[in-house]
């Protein structure tokens, strides 16, 4: 009778194991974006694991120029910066206007790869459809306030590197739309109406994105950007989204 018990629940947690694996090729195949294993691709809509492939690009130059190219995303490739501290990157890209899907940034945006390739997936995908719902209009520009700079963080003089001092975050200061209108950060993130809703919609679709996303909620110093990156915790490490 024993044997007899243990054989059948070998059986159903066979067919346990069977179901799951049936689910997880079904997925892989109309939703890879959902699916840890399946390769990232820009073209996709954002899924479950996308954050955490992003986060997994690290320093593969090459694959993330690959996906933006593939992508339709037009860029140069920035000469690297070599210093002797903490600072520097090797792997920066600069949005150029045109091709096939235009990444609109004001002034012209350089930033490390893994950053570029989750701005083109948050303009895509948030940005652009949150224009719409909000506004009736797409988004023409976003402004920012750079990327590199070589400082610690909150510029101290001692501490941790910030990760804007390997070109590995952006600062969001505003967004302007196709009819001239401006949303900014400083100005309009308080209160009722669309204005405030639509940065908080972007603000929590970049957490989706970014391996760490700051707004105004987080502290003062944040009061007039949303600061983006790509902290390097690994594919399953933690993300921060104030």
């Amino acid at each position: 009778m024993r044997a007899l018990k243990q054989a059948i629940w070998v059986v159903i947690l066979f067919l346990l194991i069977a179901g799951v694996a049936l689910v997880l090729l079904t997925l892989a195949r109309s939703r890879p974006q959902d699916v840890p294993w399946t390769p990232l691709d820009l073209g996709q809509p954002i899924g479950a694991f996308t954050g955490r492939k992003l986060a997994g690009l690290g320093e593969d130059f090459g694959q993330c120029q690959a996906l933006l190219t593939r992508a339709g995303v037009r860029y140069d490739r920035l000469a690297p910066v070599t210093r002797q501290d903490q600072c520097g990157y090797s792997n920066g890209v600069r949005f150029m206007p045109g091709g096939a899907r235009t990444i609109g940034f004001s002034p012209a945006l350089g930033t490390a790869c893994p950053v570029a390739a989750g701005l083109a997936l948050w303009e895509w995908n948030i940005v652009q459809p949150e224009g719409q719902k909000h506004f009736g209009s797409r988004v023409a520009r976003i402004e920012h306030f750079g990327s590199y700079s070589c400082r610690r963080m909150y510029g101290r003089s001692s501490g941790d590197w910030s990760e804007h001092a390997r070109a590995n975050a952006v600062d969001i200061a505003a967004f302007v739309l196709a009819d001239g209108r401006r949303i900014s950060v400083l100005n309009d993130w308080e209160g009722e109406g669309e204005k405030p809703a639509f940065l908080r919609a972007v603000r929590d679709g970049a957490c989706r994105l970014f391996a760490t996303v700051l707004s105004p909620e987080y502290n003062a110093a944040h009061r007039d950007h949303l600061h983006l990156d790509q902290a390097a915790r690994g594919e399953m490490g933690w993300r921060a989204c104030r």
